[in-house]
């Protein structure tokens, strides 16, 4: 009898990288809108980021999209796309504690999906610099944070773990991993230091968060359509 089962994905980065070009672009484009002020294309270009991320997901993984990985990654980007415009989504409430709720979420979606199915081995010696990043945020930030100190410390532990764990699944999602926690200290510097230039780390926050994100989302879907992820029913 002839087998019935879905034929797999492809697994060549090349064919991997297709489905995503239509994020690649409008990254591309928000990031150089943004830089230019235009904020008429930036605001509707973000808000396509991780919808378009999650068709690349879906198109590449076909029907192991439902499979539990698969799962956890498009929570993960959902959350993301929930957090990257907290102030449109959650106009009743308190943008910056929303927006650290949803990307909160979201790196604990991304935890369980790089420990739980993606890891490839122990934490590396490296990742002990994440510990120490931490630490050195938090003590910089900390005369400027005032009622947020302590959302923001677990905000931070979480971001720590999410890079801690990527770093355990790949080169590609370890680096994803570093550009994400890249952006999101810059963010932290956006956001509570008073003389943070913000034309320019607005555009660089954008800048690493669209690299890490698309290098975590590409790094798992090659993991998961070549079968090197674990535990994938």
């Amino acid at each position: 009898m002839a087998s019935t089962r879905t034929p797999p994905p492809p697994t060549t980065l090349g064919h991997l990288l297709v489905p995503f070009l239509p994020y690649g672009l409008v990254a591309a484009v928000h990031v150089i809108s943004l830089a230019a002020g235009a904020s008429a294309v930036a605001a509707p270009t973000k808000l396509l980021l991780m919808p378009l991320l999650a068709v690349g997901v879906a198109w590449t993984l076909r029907g192991a999209i439902a499979r539990t990985p698969g799962i956890l990654l498009l929570i993960a980007l959902g959350l993301s796309w929930l957090g990257d415009s907290a102030g449109t989504f959650f106009p009743f409430a308190p943008t910056v504690p929303m927006m650290l709720l949803c990307f909160g979420l979201a790196h604990l979606a991304y935890i369980a999906l790089f420990w739980g199915f993606l890891s490839r081995g122990p934490v590396p010696p490296w990742a002990v610099a994440y510990a120490v990043w931490w630490g050195a945020l938090l003590a910089v930030l900390w005369p400027h944070l005032g009622a947020l100190l302590l959302p923001v410390a677990i905000y931070g532990l979480v971001l720590g773990g999410t890079a801690i764990a990527a770093s355990r699944a790949g080169v590609m999602i370890a680096v994803g991993g570093a550009f994400f926690l890249t952006s999101d200290s810059i963010l932290a510097f956006d956001l509570f230091w008073p003389e943070a230039p913000t034309a320019v780390t607005g555009p660089l926050v954008m800048l690493t968060y669209t690299i890490g994100q698309g290098l975590i989302a590409l790094g798992a879907v090659r993991a998961l359509s070549s079968g090197a992820g674990k535990g994938r029913r």
